[in-house]
């Protein structure tokens, strides 16, 4: 049975990626990775993953996820079979991005982590989205799951992120680009520039009616698309 890994976004846990790794199971062995452990570099995520997985695997990762799945490319391209980069990006650290970061960390410390859930959560859905209740109280409910301690660990990992247009551009894996149409955090255009550094420039999967938080905004388009790129 071929493995799966499923990596987890920031202030992200098991719940973002619940649908498509149940209908996965039956098929792969699916691993999710939620990282929660205090790592704050994407080396020390990276490492996490390849720490027990096999000789190869099939790897797919959501917004931060998804550059820890560059950054497991980076250090052991031979060992991933194919790729998906879901809702994610591959620049460096953009101007002025550190002091955004800070203010919802900040926030975090003070007023505890539940504090930042509708300010940090409601702009990762599409605007058609923000109604749907049970589907914000999903998101709310995962942030509340996490800890300041956990937001600035990750947040530390992220500002420390290398550029990865180079990991990108030495791809030789199957690899699928997928993006919600509404993803006003990483939206359609930076995912068509990352498609197009990847050797054969592999079509971006666009998920209509669908913000940052595809796996759950549109569960179902998202697990198709999934199936078709193991399949391919």
């Amino acid at each position: 049975m071929k493995t799966l890994y499923l990596l987890c976004g920031l202030l992200c846990d098991e719940r973002v990626w619940e649908a498509q790794a149940t209908a996965l199971r039956p098929d792969y062995d699916v691993r999710v990775i939620s990282f929660v452990k205090g790592e704050d570099t994407l080396a020390a995520m990276a490492q996490r993953v390849l720490a027990d997985a096999p000789a190869s695997f099939a790897l797919a990762g959501h917004s931060m996820g998804g550059r820890v799945a560059l950054e497991v490319c980076r250090r052991a391209p031979e060992r991933v079979e194919r790729l998906a980069l879901l809702d994610t990006g591959y620049e460096a650290v953009a101007p002025g991005e550190a002091q955004k970061r800070a203010v919802l960390v900040d926030q975090a410390r003070a007023g505890g982590i539940d504090s930042i859930a509708a300010a940090w959560g409601l702009p990762m859905l599409a605007p058609s989205r923000r109604d749907d209740r049970a589907l914000v109280q999903a998101v709310f409910d995962m942030v509340g799951r996490m800890s300041p301690e956990i937001y600035a660990a990750q947040t530390r990992a992220l500002l420390g992120r290398p550029d990865a247009a180079r990991v990108l551009q030495a791809l030789v894996c199957p690899t699928l680009v997928l993006c919600g149409m509404q993803d006003a955090w990483s939206p359609p255009e930076r995912h068509q520039r990352m498609a197009d550094l990847i050797p054969g420039r592999p079509p971006v999967c666009l998920v209509e009616d669908c913000g940052h938080m595809s796996t759950m905004e549109q569960p179902r388009a998202v697990l198709d698309a999934l199936r078709g790129w193991l399949e391919a």
